[in-house]
């Protein structure tokens, strides 16, 4: 089944309001490619401003907190970003993975709750470099895929399914061809186990240093269904031309 393309680009802990006119320009020159769902996961700070700024833009959070209100300091929920102007989130990135300490429980309840509310999610998986060079990549991964995504498929909003390789994110390195074909297989696999037809529907996005000169190359493979992109998604002059890679 071919997939419509998502590349999603993720701030991380950048952006004020004087970068406004940068996510003014990747909304504006996304649209010369209609073929590709693009959207911009920003600080919780600039959610609002930039919704306001590119409606009918997929704006993002970056996390979402599973409980819908309460005593929790700092924290995010999902009818707040849907309040701020948001249509998805990213849940379970590595660096909270590693950082906060967020388990597969926490990621799956985060991912429940902001489906549930209607915000579409972006739920990522991903191995170290001690195993992926220990030869446990694909199992790891799966077993964390598993562990992570909430038990039944949703139509309130769409889940997707992004395989950043930690080791891979920011570093400028990627693994092979081969390599992200046969982890984004193991992964279309078990969605297909856990959720029937439906899980041939999930996107699953391939994240960790994606830029212009190998995205091509990347998107040619089977069951990458776009990207999750970091750094190279901050300027539209390094991000469009990803987008232009997805549209083929």
């Amino acid at each position: 089944m071919t997939l419509k393309k998502l590349v999603a680009g993720n701030w991380k802990m950048h952006g004020l309001s004087s970068d406004l006119d940068e996510i003014q320009s990747i909304a504006t020159q996304a649209q010369r490619y209609p073929g590709v769902d693009v959207a911009l996961c920003v600080p919780a700070i600039l959610v609002e401003r930039a919704a306001r700024a590119v409606p009918g833009f997929a704006i993002g959070g970056q996390d979402v907190h599973h409980a819908e209100k309460g005593a929790h300091t700092g924290c995010t929920s999902a009818s707040m970003l849907l309040d701020a102007g948001a249509s998805l989130t990213i849940v379970g990135h590595s660096e909270r993975r590693d950082a906060q300490r967020e388990g597969d429980a926490e990621v799956q309840a985060k991912a429940h709750a902001a489906l549930a509310c209607g915000l579409n999610v972006i739920l990522c998986v991903g191995e170290s470099l001690q195993v992926r060079e220990g030869g446990n990549a694909v199992r790891t991964v799966v077993d964390q895929l598993d562990a992570s995504i909430p038990h039944d498929p949703t139509e309130e909003a769409e889940l997707a399914i992004a395989y950043e390789p930690i080791w891979a994110i920011g570093t400028g390195k990627i693994p092979t061809m081969p390599e992200i074909a046969e982890m984004h297989a193991a992964i279309r696999n078990k969605l297909v186990e856990r959720y029937g037809d439906a899980g041939a529907s999930v996107r699953i996005l391939y994240g960790g240093s994606v830029k212009a000169s190998n995205a091509g190359e990347i998107f040619a493979i089977q069951d990458v269904d776009g990207a999750l992109v970091g750094g190279a998604s901050l300027k539209a002059a390094d991000f469009i031309p990803i987008v232009a890679a997805a549209a083929g």
